[in-house]
């Protein structure tokens, strides 16, 4: 049976340059090729970071608190395209003020079942002014935190936390110490350790 075209990640080298694709069902496991993917970080009005909790029907990290959502972008798909298709699907939303903030972050990590996670995944800011309605596939609670409050909770536990994220708010922390840019619509005061 063949794979549909809206349902197949982008395959990269080593060097994280396109080289194929497969489809998302058999991309993940104990051998998981690197592909491309991106990490979101969602901002309201208020200047809070939306943390969403994965469903426990995810095949990696269930029930592990982490930032708005993930995804890959479709072969051939802008990744602002796939940011925008994913925020409406996980979390019934439309973004705007979309700025990429780690373009070359890059993480390997083995869930407790053995599944690996081996991926390029531009790290994105983005904000809704929308009333967030979880897809119940995807997240299973989401709360709206201060980013300081991330930052310290994410030194304190990272266990519970998915480890892209750990690792993503220490490179976001270091890239906006203290008390920030204010770029990308994010808090001016934002600050991803505490």
């Amino acid at each position: 049976m063949r794979t549909p075209p809206d349902d197949l990640v982008v395959l990269l080298d080593e060097d994280g340059r396109p080289a194929g694709v497969a489809p998302r069902a058999t991309v993940h496991g104990e051998a998981t090729p690197l592909h491309l993917a991106f990490s979101c970080y969602l901002f309201d009005a208020d200047g809070r970071v939306l943390v969403t909790r994965r469903a426990l029907s995810k095949r990696t990290w269930p029930g592990v608190w982490t930032n708005a959502f993930c995804g890959h972008p479709r072969p051939g798909e802008t990744m602002q395209d796939a940011i925008r298709r994913h925020a409406r699907h996980e979390l019934g939303i439309a973004v705007d003020a979309l700025e990429v903030l780690l373009p070359d972050f890059r993480y390997t990590a083995t869930d407790a079942d053995g599944v690996v996670e081996n991926e390029v995944c531009p790290v994105w800011f983005a904000t809704t002014t929308d009333e967030v309605t979880p897809n119940p596939d995807e997240a299973m609670d989401l709360a709206w935190i201060s980013t300081a409050d991330l930052g310290r909770a994410t030194s304190a536990a990272p266990w519970a936390f998915s480890p892209w994220m750990v690792s993503q708010v220490a490179q976001l922390a270091d890239l906006v110490p203290g008390t920030g840019t204010g770029t990308s619509g994010a808090p001016d005061d934002v600050a991803l350790v505490g």
